[in-house]
């Protein structure tokens, strides 16, 4: 049985990649507990990939109660190497559009009460730190820009991805202040996934889908049917990038 080369983390989507074929789904028990559901595996062409559901496969995990480190735990004993994390964002500033797609190369931690790291309890050999200064692989984000430059989608091919605690959406005045910390994107799931990424050694990146113009940016409330619109736009180029980056490792 060979070995996945890439892991995708997202909602939904997955198994509706062009060609690609689910092979097996696999259950993993960890010492962090259960991970949000069973790794699905599959394959295009002569690549097989790992896909986990983030919020679980009825996508009922709100943000702030994700195992993030049962999945990033389970993602790296399987054998990957490289992760791509899908997520869905609001757009801050004015070049974050709605419906676009963003590989930001920066992270602000707003989170609080989440396990968010695997060095610690008593049995620990010495204190770790390790360095965020660029907290995503440019190798993977260079992956992610290369498959858009090739399939000429409109981009974002920087930014930084602020990680609020949720569920609930942000006001607008934290939006204001999120906006003066320098953030360009606001989601929920970031962190701690980013940091427990590169605690493992994983080849983390994020490929983000602006579904909305997050509070206070633009006229009226935000609504559901709005977010729906604009995901169901953006997933598809992520799909598309998706396929594009496989067929590429193939």
């Amino acid at each position: 049985m060979s070995t996945p080369r890439l892991a995708v983390i997202g909602g939904t989507g997955l198994t509706q990649l062009k060609s690609l074929e689910i092979t097996r789904r696999q259950v993993m028990h960890t010492p962090y507990g259960e991970p949000s559901g069973p790794l699905v595996f599959g394959r295009l062409n002569d690549t097989e990939i790992v896909f986990l559901p983030r919020h679980g496969a009825r996508h009922t995990i709100p943000p702030h109660q994700v195992n993030y480190r049962a999945n990033i735990w389970a993602l790296k004993h399987a054998g990957v190497d490289n992760v791509i994390a899908v997520a869905a964002v609001g757009g801050i500033t004015e070049s974050m559009k709605p419906g676009m797609i963003a590989i930001p190369d920066q992270i602000i931690d707003y989170t609080w009460s989440r396990a968010n790291t695997f060095f610690e309890g008593g049995d620990l050999e010495e204190v770790t730190h390790i360095d965020m200064t660029w907290p995503y692989n440019q190798g993977v984000r260079d992956t992610l820009l290369n498959a858009i430059d090739d399939l000429c989608i409109e981009a974002a091919d920087r930014g930084t991805y602020g990680a609020t605690q949720g569920p609930r959406l942000e006001t607008a005045a934290e939006i204001d202040r999120m906006a003066r910390d320098g953030c360009d994107l606001v989601g929920m799931t970031g962190m701690p996934e980013t940091a427990l990424a590169r605690e493992l050694e994983l080849n983390y990146a994020c490929c983000a889908v602006i579904a909305n113009w997050a509070a206070g940016r633009a006229e009226g409330e935000i609504t559901m049917d709005e977010i729906g619109r604009n995901l169901d736009q953006g997933m598809t180029r992520v799909k598309d990038v998706l396929t594009h980056v496989i067929e590429t490792l193939s």
